[in-house]
């Protein structure tokens, strides 16, 4: 049948659907290349058919042939179906009316949108159950979390109640020894049982010290350090932890680079590894303390979180003990974790080890063979080669030569305790119980006020801010913060703030005054003796 001309065959080739033209009885007039290799059919075989047979649903809209599109089910040669999106127009001719028909094979698209949508519900069923898991895992981490505090709880409570009951029972004695009559006082049996009060003291503020470096709340002033030289000046310390049945050796490597550190918590590090390594030589054994120096690559630095590339500088403490299971090398470095009895430990030994040496930017792993021993190795980044260690600070001499220090401690006991420390020491003291009243007393003051001594953490006003509104009135104090928690006056990692002064509570008398001696003779000319 000739429906149309020339231009109109050459759009219906060109077009990339099947195009079947249908005439107002519903047969076809005429279909282009893409219908033939769509349905299987030469285009002869189609012309005058009846269109049900290529779009069985096709037939009964050609009476209504206004412009739509529909999702219809078409039939190849062999009989098997399909489905489609046709596109129905109309257009006139010079036979008559003739409806067009585009048709487009739509299975693959509605696979695709099948298996988006099977994909989509697995999807859904994994985020339930995925948030299922967590909620039994966050469930079950809290159990664990609350089972770690009692694990902590009982072990500090363990420790703390025997450090009392040594304190509370050695001050009894003290107290009925110097109640009796003067020449029947056993002064020796005094000074020991004081003695004892002073040890049970030292090693609660050593617990304390502890406990907050590992929650990362202790202070810390880093400053060039070489290892060597903490390594020899606490060394008389670890063979006192060790105890006469372990033997202590050193092998340190001459020009060790600087690290950047803490003091204080390096010796806090090596203090617990000896602790750890001593209890696991009950019969004795052999502690070897070694230094050296060491430049990581690029290949060993990627399979090492947390080991950046570059030059560092070594300590390994290795013992002779009984050594560690994988299982336990897998859980030493955590919280809480414990191989000794219950009540024995509090778990944080190795913990706070890990704390210490991660926040100082290093690195710790642990070696160990059961019955052969355990080596420890903490990797510290090395300073510039222009960064030399400092030398540790040469102690003043103690004792005041008539200065005034205003004191700021909101607790009596702990405000009357320092006030005789520095009043039986040479120092005219003035003392406050808060800022407010601190700030008052330096307004009224007639007379210098050499030193503020204040605690760092006060209810209503903190220390930090007593102490800027005081330099307001008195340009020339200097300023020593006392406290056992010193947020206030921390950067954002915990770091001692830049031309702060701080003294970690509990201090001795000693402590005291040889910083409050060193403060005095670093201010200027008019104030130092």
């Amino acid at each position: 049948m000739q429906v149309a001309g020339n231009s109109f065959a050459g759009l219906l080739e060109g077009a990339p659907d099947a195009m079947i033209c249908v005439d107002r009885c519903g047969r076809i007039a005429l279909v282009n290349a893409q219908t033939e290799r769509l349905f299987g059919y030469q285009r002869d075989e189609l012309a005058d058919q009846p269109v049900e047979i290529l779009v069985p649903e096709l037939a009964h809209n050609v009476a209504d042939p206004k412009s739509r599109t529909m999702e219809l089910s078409a039939r190849h040669r062999d009989g098997s179906t399909f489905p489609t999106e046709t596109s129905l127009s109309a257009i006139e001719t010079d036979d008559g009316l003739l409806v067009i028909a585009a048709v487009r094979d739509v299975t693959e698209r509605l696979e695709l949108q099948a298996e988006h949508l099977e994909l989509r519900a697995e999807h859904l069923k994994l985020r339930a159950e995925l948030r299922a898991e967590r909620e039994r895992l966050k469930s079950k981490a809290e159990r664990d979390k609350l089972e770690s505090l009692g694990q902590l709880a009982g072990g500090v409570a363990h420790d703390f109640n025997n450090l009392l009951a040594v304190i509370s029972n050695y001050a009894a004695f003290v107290s009925d020894e110097a109640a009796k009559d003067g020449l029947q006082v056993d002064w020796q049996s005094v000074r020991e049982d004081a003695r004892q009060i002073q040890l049970a003291a030292d090693r609660a503020a050593e617990l304390t010290h502890q406990l907050l470096a590992f929650a990362r709340r202790d202070v810390v002033q880093p400053r060039p350090l070489d290892l060597n030289q903490v390594i020899t000046r606490v060394e008389r310390l670890l063979i006192r932890s060790l105890g006469e049945h372990v033997v202590l050796k050193t092998d340190l490597a001459p020009q060790l680079r600087a690290v950047l550190a803490d003091p204080g918590q390096i010796e806090q590090v090596l203090v617990n590894l000896a602790v750890n390594a001593r209890d696991a030589m009950p019969s004795g054994g052999t502690l070897v303390v070694q230094t050296f120096v060491t430049d990581v690559d690029e290949s060993h630095a990627a399979g090492r979180i947390g080991l950046p590339p570059g030059p560092y500088a070594c300590m390994k403490v290795s013992d002779t003990g009984v050594g560690m299971s994988r299982e336990v090398i897998d859980h030493a470095f955590e919280p809480f974790f414990t191989t000794k009895p219950k009540g024995e430990g509090t778990g944080l030994g190795l913990a706070t080890v890990y704390g210490i040496v991660t926040q100082a930017g290093g690195y710790v792993q642990i070696y160990s063979e059961l019955d052969i021993g355990t080596t420890i190795t903490i990797l510290l980044p090395a300073t510039g080669p222009d960064v030399q260690a400092e030398p540790a600070p040469v102690p003043e001499p103690g004792g005041g030569r008539g200065e005034t220090v205003l004191i700021v401690e909101d607790e009596p006991a702990m405000r009357e305790v320092t006030r005789r420390i520095l009043s039986r020491s040479g120092y005219h003291v003035i003392v406050a119980a808060s800022g407010h009243e601190a700030i008052e007393i330096a307004a009224r003051h007639t007379g210098d006020i050499d030193v503020l001594l204040t605690d760092v953490v006060m209810p209503r006003m903190l220390g930090k801010e007593a102490a800027e509104r005081i330099r307001a009135l008195r340009p020339g104090v200097q300023v020593l913060f006392m406290s056992g928690y010193a947020q206030g006056v921390l950067d954002c990692r915990g770091v001692v703030e830049v031309g702060v002064n701080l003294i970690q509570k509990p201090f001795s008398e000693a402590q005291l005054l040889v910083t409050l001696r060193q403060i005095i003779a670093s201010a200027p000319s008019h104030l130092a003796p």
